[in-house]
């Protein structure tokens, strides 16, 4: 199988392209692939889409929770440099 990869700046792979006569082959031999083509892209949601729909209490407890979490994530990145 000859595949090409595709990285990102720092060289980590991202995606993976398949000759198409491949990607036939391997669609015929294992039949729920073909369900991966005909799934629908969904189109993402933005915060701002809830505005007025979530409470006061709820928006902020949210609002807490990513702070919160992205505090966490930041002391992890910084023990491991």
């Amino acid at each position: 199988m000859s595949l090409q990869y595709i990285t990102d700046n720092t060289g980590a792979h991202t995606a993976v392209v398949i000759p198409i006569q491949e990607w036939e082959a391997m669609v015929h031999k294992y039949a729920d692939l073909k369900s991966l083509e005909a799934e629908p892209r969904k189109e993402k949601v933005k915060l701002s889409d809830y505005a007025g729909k979530l409470s006061i209490a709820t928006a902020d407890a949210m609002l807490n929770y990513v702070a919160e979490s992205r505090g966490e994530w930041e002391e992890r990145l910084k023990k491991q440099l």
